[in-house]
């Protein structure tokens, strides 16, 4: 794990509310540069990390090879771009080979510790895909990520409500159509 320079973030953002004109030392601000470096320690939690050790517990005595489909895994990010947040939903989908399955709530953290980082949604989604193949080795996986980017709400277009959709498909799900579709139809179900 990465420690963060806590002390440099709060000399940073005190320049930066003096180069917007604003007085730092005034009463709404004097305790902001404290709170935004706080905030960075838990939203780039994940630089330095590994997400894919959150894959690494595995159960193999089910024999289990059907679907395992995640709904609507909830996730903050930061765009490397801008410095401005995106969030949305993820989806991930895999259907294990020989049984063997991680437990649920380490796919979750698995998106969860990558997006905690400078990010872009693709990379996000190639990486969180790749991590699945790699650890869990399975027939087949989906990973499909929608968001919404700040950066298109508070400047540049300002289009509120418009979402980026993007996937990463590997194994049988890029060779099969149909077996994609289900997933899809899966995923679009309420």
């Amino acid at each position: 794990m990465i420690l963060l320079d806590l002390e440099k973030i709060e000399r940073a953002v005190k320049d930066i509310l003096e180069a917007i004109g604003e007085d730092p030392n005034r009463e709404g601000l004097k305790d902001t540069p404290q709170r935004v470096a706080k905030m960075y320690s838990e939203i780039f939690a994940g630089v330095g990390e590994d997400p894919k050790k959150e894959l690494e517990l595995c159960f193999e005595d089910e024999k289990y090879e059907e679907l395992v489909l995640l709904k609507d895994i909830t996730f903050y990010s930061m765009c490397e771009h801008h410095l401005i947040p995106f969030f949305g939903k993820a989806y991930v989908a895999y259907i294990p080979k020989g049984g063997k399955v991680t437990g649920l709530s380490r796919l979750a953290k698995l998106i969860e510790g990558l997006a905690k980082r400078l990010q872009l949604q693709e990379r996000l989604t190639k990486r969180a895909t790749d991590a699945i193949m790699e650890v869990l080795e399975p027939y087949g996986v989906i990973v499909v990520i929608e968001a919404e980017h700040m950066c298109m709400t508070m400047r540049g277009m300002k289009q509120t409500g418009t979402k980026t959709i993007t996937s990463a498909v590997r194994g049988v799900f890029k060779e099969d159509i149909g077996a994609r579709n289900e997933v899809m139809a899966l995923i679009n179900r309420d």
